[in-house]
């Protein structure tokens, strides 16, 4: 019975430990960059906003503390898409297959307009990172979660025709893409670079066909083994790979 116990524990740790975001540095175009990588098909990935009352979480820490309500524990955690002053999306939100907030699909000022934009969604353990017109073309059922943001970073295996490499526009700047194997890569600069720079990291570096800009100066993570837990700056949507604790079970939350 004791050694019954004791692998069934040892399964539960090993299941656990695959199921939060790896976290490293990644070293490009002498730059480095906190890189997150998650497997969709085992980790509880997904994109928060709001909590049962409609407020917006607008950070890491009222996140986690909401989550730890309901016995889960908040691994990993990333701004998760361009907000409006309230701290609403500014496009597509969808959440626990719901859409909260439709796709954005006219013109505007700042990067978000600089087309193409893109949406990053989630369904049945499986991520993409599309371009939103495609998207509209192609997704033929709501997922059961998803956020727009702008610009593409790489469209289909091109950089936006819009990024120069050697433009003076340097900002700390975050961004998501899904390589060929399904796993999705969060990564963020640690210091200020491109567009083109954050767009060739994706390509050549992480193996991204295609990869969505989330957004630059207030860009944020929460990835505590790397030592980060950023509060600067307040934000909209926010995408996160969450774990049940051992004493309670997870909860099917429907956040408003």
């Amino acid at each position: 019975m004791i050694l019954k116990l004791l692998s069934a524990l040892l399964l539960m740790l090993s299941i656990a430990q695959e199921s939060r975001a790896a976290c490293r540095v990644v070293r490009h175009l002498d730059t480095d960059y906190a890189v997150c990588d998650v497997d969709p098909r085992v980790a509880s990935l997904r994109v928060f906003h709001a909590d049962e009352s409609g407020r917006a979480y607008g950070g890491f820490t009222a996140l986690k503390t909401d989550l730890l309500r309901e016995q889960t524990r908040l691994d990993f955690g990333m701004n998760g898409g361009m907000y409006e002053k309230d701290l609403s999306p500014v496009g597509l939100l969808v959440i626990d297959g719901i859409e909260r907030k439709p796709i954005a699909a006219g013109e505007g000022w700042g990067n978000f307009y600089l087309r193409p934009n893109g949406i990053f969604a989630l369904r049945d353990g499986t991520a993409i990172v599309r371009e939103t017109q495609a998207y509209r073309r192609t997704m033929t059922a709501t997922p059961d979660f998803a956020t727009q943001s702008g610009p593409m970073l790489v469209i289909d295996g091109t950089i936006h025709p819009a990024f120069k490499p050697n433009s003076d526009s340097l900002q700390v700047r975050n961004a998501v893409g899904v390589d060929p194997g399904g796993v999705v890569h969060f990564a963020i600069s640690l210091s200020p670079v491109r567009f083109h720079d954050i767009a060739t990291l994706f390509r050549d570096s992480l193996g991204c066909p295609n990869a969505l800009f989330l957004d630059g100066h207030i860009s944020s993570l929460y990835a505590p083994e790397i030592g980060r837990i950023d509060e600067t700056y307040p934000m909209g949507p926010i995408i996160a790979v969450t774990t049940p604790m051992w004493h309670g079970a997870g909860s099917s939350r429907a956040t408003p």
